[in-house]
């Protein structure tokens, strides 16, 4: 007899139902129209055989975006972090030395995961609006003598975008693996992983590249590849194991795990449209609406956190005027106008606001937008926050 059915946790809802958001915070940002249109298609099976060539062109307009030939370059099925995981779990065997460059939250995040893979991680920091010089760098490799060396390229948290001439040499130098974030840079700032000699990178789906949340690419290269090869275990982590995945996106095809077919949709006319526009043509945009951006910030009397040379044209990090309740104020733009802008993480919390210009949101009508909302509203939040956006 069948038992009774258990229905204290039933309920009856309407079709789900989202307001419309402009995402300036630091991600996700709004995706493409024509990337949302893709993914809204029926599924198909993940060894199809127009799926498994749709699969190639991902991976090879990937390529084009970060500007090299690694063999092994997939969209990992996750978001950013699994990308990030991806990087050091396939690498790390237990006891090799991680050596990890801090100057913002996700350098804090990289040295946290090669923990857990039992790295002996060691750190180098500089203060959270700051970079690292190659003389920091170099007296840091040729002390500790890493496996690997790892930095985030574009830091999500500061608005800092890392110089990274020389750096790939000096692991050469020193013989360790590169490994870069790229998560607020890919498709909207100059990268060249092989000029730079970048060893392993990762990224994510929903900043630069104008798609949802879901797929982390990333990107192995032959030194990488070897060191890889020559572990004396598995990769301790199933799902991410590249050897495995190899297997499904190289030329066998063996399946590994079920893909998320329609996130691959999206990835594929994602990168689709940016090869469409260029790469020249997207990081001066990213570029030239971030400048026009810090004008009229800085026209209104706002300060940026971070130096110009150092500036991410992806990613904004404005001082909170002395007095502002900065968290009110960006609940006023969500609750009131449906804009979203970051607050400050770790260091930086409660001091800057993130203002993300990001993959198809970078756009000058949408910084017109933000600054004339500051121009005309922020004003009523100084010394004490209204009752309004308290609320």
């Amino acid at each position: 007899m069948q038992q009774p059915i258990n229905d204290s946790h039933r309920r009856t809802l309407d079709p789900i139902a989202t307001p419309e958001r402009l995402l300036l915070g630091p991600g996700p940002s709004n995706a493409h129209p024509t990337v949302l249109q893709a993914m809204a298609r029926m599924p198909i099976g993940h060894l199809d055989p127009l799926y498994v060539e749709l699969m190639g062109e991902v991976q090879e307009l990937l390529r084009y975006t970060w500007q090299t030939d690694n063999r092994l370059t997939i969209p990992m099925s996750g978001t950013g972090s699994a990308a990030m995981e991806a990087t050091l779990a396939n690498t790390i065997e237990p006891g090799d030395k991680v050596l990890v460059a801090i100057k913002g939250y996700f350098g804090l995040r990289l040295a946290d995961m090669a923990g857990r893979y039992r790295a002996d991680v060691v750190t180098i920091e500089r203060p959270w609006g700051e970079a690292f010089s190659l003389e920091e760098i170099e007296q840091a490799l040729e002390t500790h003598r890493p496996a690997i060396f790892a930095i985030v390229h574009a830091e999500t948290s500061t608005g800092i975008c890392q110089p990274m001439d020389g750096i790939g040499d000096l692991c050469r130098k020193y013989d360790c693996l590169l490994l870069l974030d790229t998560v607020t840079s890919l498709g909207a700032v100059p990268l060249y992983l092989d000029d730079w000699k970048v060893d392993l990178a990762y990224s994510c789906s929903q900043k630069g590249l104008s798609c949802p949340p879901g797929l982390g690419p990333f990107s192995m290269g032959p030194r990488a590849e070897a060191k890889m090869m020559g572990r004396s275990g598995k990769v301790p982590n199933w799902y991410l194991d590249v050897t495995l995945l190899n297997q499904y996106w190289g030329s066998d095809r063996v399946y590994h795990h079920t893909a998320p077919v329609n996130m691959n949709f999206g990835m594929r006319e994602a990168l689709r449209l940016l090869a469409e526009e260029g790469l020249e043509a997207s990081w001066s945009r990213h570029r030239s609406n971030a400048e026009y951006l810090w004008a009229g910030l800085e026209g209104l009397g706002l300060e940026m956190h971070a130096p110009e040379h150092l500036r991410l044209p992806t990613l904004t990090t404005v001082r909170i005027p002395e007095g502002v309740n900065g968290k009110a104020f960006t609940q006023h733009l969500l609750n009131e106008h449906g804009i979203e802008v970051g607050g400050g993480l770790g260091a930086l919390a409660g001091k800057v606001w993130r203002v993300g210009l990001m993959g198809y949101n970078s756009q000058r009508a949408n910084v017109d937008r933000l600054l004339n909302l500051i121009e005309t509203e922020l004003p009523a939040f100084r010394g004490s926050a209204p009752v309004a956006a308290a609320v």
